[in-house]
């Protein structure tokens, strides 16, 4: 993911997906390709798959601004935005519009990353070599069906165990769009059709990809996404199970230091998967907001800061997770952003130790190992005292510190059933709204209660 393969069909997904056109938008730059001739050959669909990478892994959606609305819309005064972006501040707020700023790339740009996967999957049948397809489409998978999830997560409300699930989720799309006279308008299909194809395509991602994959998905990655689907759900067998192949059989191992998990222009031994940044390819929107100006973000003080009850989650003061920031002129701020041009770890294999550890605990069971064990493991990496005993308080608290500022708050305490800054876990504020451009384009749309449709 090193490189980027410049085609007008990563824009025209962004107009078309959507049925938003610009009668401006005629022109196609020199260096883009017609539909026919970008899937005409197999090293051009290679090319679209790149695009799809790049579409994901971009800066307004997972190298960072997704995670950002996690983390400020669980905010309960662990941290501050500094910032002058409106977006994120309705986030920290909790009072999102559907004109916010934010909210209108997660749709566009997840749906265009849909579209270039769904591009690949249409077109394999020029790929003759089986080993190069069969890979092509495990990723195109992995893609799809990670896009899915996390657009769920945030555009419906949660998933309830045990129950219909029938409350709108996302449209899921599986069919690509090469020119403008393919527009469809898709309806809502519930959080029970979106998670059913989300396993769909991971679980087949997981069957199609190689053992290792360069930079790029490999099976194992495909397997810590399913292992992070299933917690979400509260299938914690399956969640258990997905960690422990991972931990089992990637190759993949925490590092020895803490702070080596993080700003590495390579992948480090702890990334199960990793989004590419390079000081030509991508933005890390982790560095853009969590950083000072100092180390490359927007402000002096960074424009999110940690503030003192995050710090009261911390039993140990010789746990370095507890040391792990810097002054920020006058302000607290993660050192885990610090480089601008470092990779995004998206799947560390501490997750895995921590939902196999959890999934465990609640299914009075030890896999790998016990739950006490996992725990205590992941605590020595970073110095902290040993437990005698834990609960499922300490465990989810353990999540807290290991994975503090990474995008994981607001899902963990959705799944949980627990109260987000006072609100209950399935308030409709907590939930995005459909982008507005999206709803007046697309009849068939519903938009989520609490905003104007």
């Amino acid at each position: 993911m090193k490189s980027t393969y410049i085609n007008h069909l990563a824009l025209l997904a962004l107009l078309l997906i959507s049925g938003a056109c610009d009668d401006n938008l005629d022109l196609a730059p020199e260096q883009s390709l017609d539909p026919e001739t970008a899937t005409s050959t197999a090293a051009n669909i290679n090319n679209l798959m790149v695009g799809a990478y790049d579409l994901a892994g971009d800066n307004t959606l997972f190298s960072g601004d997704a995670q950002l609305a996690s983390e400020l819309l669980a905010n309960d005064g662990e941290l501050a935005w500094r910032g002058t972006f409106q977006g994120p501040a309705e986030f920290n707020r909790k009072q999102m519009t559907a004109q916010n700023g934010f909210v209108v790339p997660y749709w566009t740009q997840g749906y265009a990353a849909i579209n270039q996967a769904n591009l690949v999957l249409d077109n394999l049948d020029v790929v003759t070599d089986e080993a190069q397809a069969q890979r092509l489409e495990g990723e195109a998978k992995f893609i799809r069906g990670l896009v899915l999830f996390e657009l769920v997560r945030f555009y419906g409300l949660q998933y309830e165990p045990g129950q219909s699930n029938t409350q709108p989720g996302v449209p899921v799309v599986t069919a690509s769009v090469a020119d403008a006279s393919q527009i469809e308008f898709p309806a809502r299909n519930t959080v029970e059709e979106v998670y059913a194809q989300v396993i769909t395509d991971l679980t087949d991602a997981y069957n199609l990809l190689p053992e290792s994959n360069d930079e790029y998905a490999d099976k194992y990655a495909a397997r810590a996404i399913l292992a992070r689907v299933y917690l979400q759900q509260g299938n914690y067998a399956a969640a258990r199970d997905a960690a422990h192949d991972v931990l089992s059989n990637s190759g993949h191992s925490l590092t020895a230091n803490y702070a080596d998990a993080f700003n590495n222009d390579e992948d480090a031994l702890e990334d199960i998967f990793a989004w590419q940044i390079t000081t030509q390819d991508g933005l890390n929107d982790f560095n853009t907001f969590w950083a000072t100006r100092e180390f490359g973000g927007r402000s002096l003080t960074a424009d999110v800061t940690v503030e003192t009850p995050y710090f009261e989650l911390f039993d140990d003061p010789n746990d370095v997770r507890s040391q792990f920031f810097y002054e920020g002129n006058g302000t607290l701020v993660s050192s885990k952003w610090q480089s601008q041009f470092a990779n995004v770890p998206f799947l560390r294999v501490a997750e895995m130790h921590l939902i196999r550890a959890e999934s465990n605990f609640r299914e009075g069971s030890s896999t790998g190992l016990s739950p006490l064990e996992e725990i205590n493991a992941l605590r020595a990496r970073s110095n902290a005292a040993t437990l005698g005993n834990i609960s499922i308080e300490t465990i989810l608290t353990e999540r807290k510190r290991e994975l503090g500022f990474e995008g994981f708050t607001l899902h963990d305490l959705r799944r949980t059933t627990s109260n987000v800054a006072g609100l209950p876990y399935n308030a409709n504020n907590l939930v995005m709204p459909l982008p507005q451009r999206e709803v007046d384009a697309n009849p068939n749309l519903q938009q989520n209660p609490g905003y104007i449709n």
